[in-house]
């Protein structure tokens, strides 16, 4: 009894013994993110302060920054497939999730284009590099070298779990993370300082020059020593800033995965894959849908890009087709939205009647587009609501007005249950997973014995056998699907497709440069030009980046439906 006793309360030192692995392990994340957090402060002020004429920062200390950093990234990148290679027990285990074939696909495309401007911005400082800097032509050739080492980077070890110099890892994942949010900062300030002076110069509104934009660090060199007067000089200039979008959207994937490989630092993971994967057959990704969904957001796509060439050409033109234009482009917008809000609606409403069980295995990546989503919402959540209280309270009250509100209003309810629809499809388990507690009986299940099922003569070919458990013959080991889920899942993957293409158009349209934030007079009288200059500028880039985040989301939700 008394060795019974002892031996009892031994078992319980490995609990002690994990405290302080666990504790460690925390504090390597607090370290590299605050160095993280220092460097990124540290960037986005030289970023913000050379956007502005009156401060004494110039893009040279910010190209020369970035290079600096991109150096630094990349040689961490390589110092990284260097051990990993020469170890390979240094990465025991891979997380499934991480890194799915279509982010990564995405992150190619978006890299590729990338390239492109950066092709188009070294010809566009080289057409007189006489009176420029060597930086400006230095930082784009940095950067395409950045980008081929990182997408490379991010293709072969998206999913590692690796185990070995644990802190050394955290803060240089941190590092390149942080560089390519600080990219994502110079390309969002570009584009911003490029949109108000193309909107001060389209106006002539003198009550603007407070926020005027720096000239040169805008790509417009009007009045300097360099100016860009050559075709093939303006042809590159126009090149770069269309390109801008891609190089946005490329950081912020990269910044995602990165992310995600640092929360999987140190990571162990069960022999055994839990959850759902990444990898659908053929069958299932193109051929189990009505075409209900692709044919209309097909439709709406098109019509989408037309309405948005017609806004264009009208805006820029003369200043009376500007109503028409925004009437249009308003009406289009309204339309889609209440599309998508109804078809989300619906898709929740599927899921009420889905049996299948809730996934709740440990998943950094699913946490963090959760997060995304959330957080990426709230910029056009800001402005709707804005623009809310403008037409409100504002003294105009027509048809532009109307449509404005009722923009807004749509916006909000549509991110909300669209939101809704993409988190609840993330956290469901594959088709045909059982969940923990035993459903009701429903005319759409059957529970078969293999015993009785030998014994029985053939049976028609109607039902379909969803997947045995391991457990024995002797249970109740089979669950037979009626076409009942078979459409449900069929109307999901519609859905999915649907609002996967129009988050495309609404993606394209603010990306290319549609600001009928500026165009509709309603908030910039009455907050002036100044407060909702900020306020677009702020929150504009996270919608934008919003939608591209949905339509990596809904494609996942349609390859898991």
């Amino acid at each position: 009894m008394s060795e019974e006793l002892a031996t009892g309360p031994k078992e319980s030192p490995p609990a002690p013994r994990a405290g302080p692995r666990e504790v460690w392990k925390k504090g390597g994340r607090l370290l590299s993110v605050l160095l993280a957090v220092n460097v990124l402060l540290f960037a986005c002020t030289l970023i913000s302060g050379g956007a502005f004429n009156k401060v004494a920062v110039y893009d040279t200390d910010v190209f020369a920054l970035l290079t600096a950093m991109m150096l630094l990234a990349a040689l961490w990148i390589l110092f990284y497939r260097l051990r990993t290679v020469r170890f390979p027990d240094a990465v025991p285990y891979r997380d499934a999730h991480a890194g799915p074939i279509w982010l990564r696909g995405g992150l190619v495309l978006f890299g590729f284009c990338t390239l492109v401007m950066d092709v188009f911005k070294t010809g566009y400082y080289s057409s007189f590099f006489q009176c420029q800097s060597a930086i400006k032509i230095l930082h784009p050739l940095t950067q395409a070298v950045f980008v081929i080492v990182q997408t490379y980077f991010l293709w072969v070890s998206a999913k590692d779990c690796i185990h070995v110099h644990l802190d050394l890892t955290r803060c240089g994942l941190m590092f390149t993370l942080t560089t390519n949010l600080a990219i994502w900062m110079a390309a969002v300030v570009d584009e911003s300082v490029h949109q108000a002076h193309f909107h001060r110069s389209s106006h002539g509104n003198a009550s603007h020059s407070r926020f005027a934009p720096d000239l040169e660090r805008a790509g417009s060199q009007v009045g300097g020593d360099c100016p860009c007067d050559t075709a093939i000089c303006q042809i590159f200039q126009k090149g770069y800033f269309y390109l801008y979008p891609f190089n946005i959207e490329y950081s912020l994937f990269a910044s995602t995965m990165l992310y995600v490989m640092w929360k999987n630092v140190g990571r162990l993971l069960a022999s055994s894959t839990h959850g759902h994967g990444h990898t659908p057959s053929r069958v299932s990704l193109f051929r189990e849908t009505f075409f209900a969904g692709p044919v209309l957001g097909l439709m709406l796509l098109v019509v989408g890009l037309a309405v948005f060439i017609i806004y264009e050409v009208q805006l820029s033109g003369e200043g009376g087709h500007s109503q028409q234009a925004l009437l249009i482009y308003y009406s289009f917008n309204i339309v889609c939205l209440g599309l998508m809000t109804l078809v989300s609606l619906s898709g929740s409403v599927i899921y009420r009647f889905d049996r299948r069980a809730m996934d709740q295995h440990k998943n950094p990546t699913r946490t963090l587009d959760v997060a995304l989503l959330m957080g990426a919402a709230l910029g056009q959540y800001t402005i709707s609501y804005y623009s809310i209280v403008a037409v409100v309270m504002g003294m105009p009250r027509g048809l532009l007005g109307g449509l404005n509100l009722a923009h807004a209003l749509l916006t909000i309810a549509q991110h909300t249950f669209q939101n809704v629809f993409i988190i609840e499809s993330l956290h469901r388990g594959p088709p045909g997973a059982k969940p923990q507690e035993t459903p009701p009986k429903e005319p759409s299940l059957t529970f078969a014995n293999l015993d009785a099922l030998h014994t029985l003569p053939a049976c028609p070919p109607t039902p379909r056998l969803a997947g045995p458990s391991p457990a024995g013959p002797q249970e109740a080991v089979a669950i037979i699907l009626a076409p009942r889920g078979h459409w449900r899942r069929r109307c999901l993957k519609d859905i999915s497709l649907f609002l996967l293409l129009c988050n495309v158009i609404l993606w394209i349209m603010p990306a290319f440069g549609a600001r009928p934030h500026f165009s509709n007079k309603a908030e910039v009288d009455f907050y002036g030009y100044s407060l909702w200059a900020a306020i677009v500028n702020i929150c504009l880039p996270f919608g934008i980046f919003y939608r591209m985040h949905a339509v990596s989301s809904l494609l996942e939700v349609y390859v898991l439906s």
